[in-house]
This record gives C-alpha cells, structure tokens and sequence, in this order.
C-alpha cells in the first residue's frame, strides 16, 4: 500500500527543487510556495498526511506515533515537541492549508 501511494503521489508531484525542500509540479516548494486549497483537495488523505508530515520531518521533527515512525522513521529528529519545530511563514501556511483540506474531507 505504501509503495502503491509513493508512486501515486511521486507519479503527480513531480521532484524539482532543493535538497531540503519538497518541489511539487502542481503546487510548488512546500517552504517558499503558498499551496491552494483548491489544488490540495484533489489528493487523497493519505497523500495529504504525507505531504503535511514532510514539512515536519524536513525541520527535524520526532515522530510519536507509530504510522508516522513507520512511514518516515526517527533518524536525525532532533524536535520532540510539533509546537517547537521552527516551520517559515510559507511552511506554517501549507501545513493550516492541508489541515483544513484534511478535515473538509474527513481525513483522520
């Protein structure tokens, strides 16, 4: 199932930008583009909770849960706490975009 959503999501978004930052073709550089709502709501849940969850793993967030450690794996965290991991305005914005594309949709 991973893989299958990895190829689903790498197949829409392609890879074009920095080595720390996450470039998509349809919506841009998740730290210095703003994402629409209009373009998020045609991914699924799960592409949504891998793209929000990208930006906390590139700023060093340690995961908590065990679908998140699963799926993005712990090393190099250094950031226990999500409120202290130090996103950019454009970061922050995405992250609220993609919560609330998230909960429209009835995403867990």
């Amino acid at each position: 199932m991973r893989i299958r959503t990895l190829a689903l999501a790498f197949s829409m978004l392609a890879f074009a930008g920095p080595a720390l930052a996450n470039c998509y073709e349809t919506i841009g550089c998740d730290d210095s583009d703003a994402f629409s709502k209009a373009d998020l709501r045609h991914f699924s849940c799960q592409v949504l909770w891998d793209l929000r969850n990208s930006i906390y793993k590139q700023n060093g967030y340690c995961f908590k849960t065990q679908r998140a450690i699963s799926y993005f794996g712990n090393d190099g965290c250094y950031i226990a706490d999500q409120g202290a991991v130090k996103l950019n305005a454009y970061e922050r914005q995405n992250v609220a975009a993609i919560q609330s594309v998230e909960k429209a949709k009835g995403c867990n």
